[in-house]
């Protein structure tokens, strides 16, 4: 989806666009609001139901198959209409669990184009410690046609982060340099490496910045590969 020349030089767009994982609605539904009532259909369905909270179709019964005695009945509903008008909370299908001190950014997807009749609010969930359906919440901005989500094209990105990325202690720590006059000399020289050498050498690549950066991750990559030793090495021969 994006346009080749972007995809080749430009890397912090592909980087943003790479980082984490799409995730698909489970089926093809549409949803309608006229400004104050939502109602839902969904592929196969045939008609429009009032939307209040729905089960996937035939999950609930395939769920009570499935699960221990005291679980049964909890199948989390697949769609709901939220507390405030236009809002509606849909389930992904996922249940999600991360490495300890790992959380889910669960927003839309990065440099995609989306439907202009809804929003999809972005939320941090902590799942290393949180074992429960992967939710989304969105909210409707169109009254004059159906809102149709295809099940084919991505609806949310997750993208797994530090919990210390966002806490508080790491956000607090930084300072603000109010004026030029306070920039340092590693400042400065930082600015000449990233603006000016750049754009004044005479033999400069289109996209050395992608290159450097694909070379990085390479080293890097190359890094955390353990050396493996053939068997005659291990055995001392």
């Amino acid at each position: 989806m994006l346009p080749a020349r972007a995809l080749r030089y430009c890397q912090p767009v592909t980087t943003a666009s790479a980082y984490g994982y799409y995730v698909f609605a489970p089926i093809d539904f549409a949803l309608k609001w006229d400004g104050v009532d939502i109602v839902w259909t969904y592929k196969g369905a045939g008609e429009w139901y009032p939307l209040g909270a729905a089960q996937f179709p035939d999950f609930s019964a395939y769920f009570d198959k499935r699960v221990p005695k005291d679980i049964k009945g909890f199948s989390p509903p697949f769609i709901g209409s939220g507390t405030k008008p236009a809002n509606v909370q849909l389930w992904t299908g996922l249940i999600a669990r991360t490495a300890p001190g790992w959380s889910l950014l669960v927003r839309a997807p990065a440099n995609l184009p989306r439907s202009r009749g809804y929003d999809l609010y972005e939320g941090i969930i902590e799942t290393d410690h949180w074992f429960g359906p992967l939710f989304t919440n969105m909210r409707l901005a169109r009254t004059d046609a159906p809102i149709e989500i295809s099940s084919d094209y991505p609806l949310l990105q997750v993208q797994p982060i530090p919990r210390h990325a966002y806490s508080n202690e790491s956000l607090g720590k930084f300072s603000i340099v109010e004026d030029l006059k306070s920039f340092s000399a590693e400042d400065w020289e930082r600015y000449r490496q990233t603006v000016v050498r750049p754009n004044t050498a005479p033999d400069r690549r289109r996209g050395d910045y992608a290159a450097k950066s694909r070379r990085k991750e390479k080293r890097a990559e190359g890094a955390a590969v353990p050396h493996q030793r053939d068997e005659s090495e291990a055995s001392g021969k």
